[in-house]
């Protein structure tokens, strides 16, 4: 009886999607694109390579016209192109020094998360996002004329995006960025 308890249990968690038989992200896409939370659950080392996806992805459309396909599209002089490539070993929570960029988060929509968690390397989301705002900026090159706001772009096709002096940043890409480096 007991074994079929729990054969009937094992059933029912795999329909619904959960335990070790559940669909989870394989690429960096979907990733991107689903709920972000998933990603706490993945394994550091699951996280570090859809960060090195992303990078890979972004190292073949750097300086090309964006599409719906681009990792980092930036909106320069009115038109969108990918960004730089990102090099999967730059560790985006060593922000360099961006001088007075002053950066506005929460402004609208939805919140960055301010509880700590092991999967930001003890940092809140809100910490986590602000360096890896700051290194992102610097490593675009990207000037702004006032304070940068940083929206939270939850289920965007995007890693991050530059749009009008905003930046964009998914909450899937802030838990690869977090993945401690294998």
């Amino acid at each position: 009886m007991r074994k079929s308890l729990i054969i009937v249990a094992a059933f029912a968690l795999a329909a619904c999607d959960v335990g070790p038989g559940a669909n989870r992200p394989h690429t960096a896409s979907q990733a991107l694109t689903g709920t972000a939370e998933w990603l706490e659950f993945e394994s550091p080392l699951t996280r570090a390579a859809l960060l090195k996806e992303v990078a890979s992805r972004s190292v073949m459309q750097a300086g090309q016209p964006a599409n719906e396909q681009s990792m980092f599209p930036v909106l320069i002089n009115g038109e969108f192109v990918a960004a730089p490539a990102l090099d999967a070993k730059t560790d985006l929570l060593q922000a360099p020094d961006a001088g007075v960029v002053q950066l506005i988060l929460d402004d609208k929509g939805d919140r960055w998360s301010e509880d700590r968690r092991e999967s930001f390397q003890g940092l809140s989301e809100r910490e986590a996002v602000e360096l890896i705002a700051r290194s992102l900026i610097i490593h675009w090159g990207l000037q702004a004329s006032g304070p940068v706001r940083v929206d939270r772009a939850a289920g965007a096709p995007y890693a991050a995006a530059w749009v009008d002096g905003i930046l964009k940043v998914n909450p899937s890409f802030v838990y690869m960025a977090t993945a401690p480096a294998p």
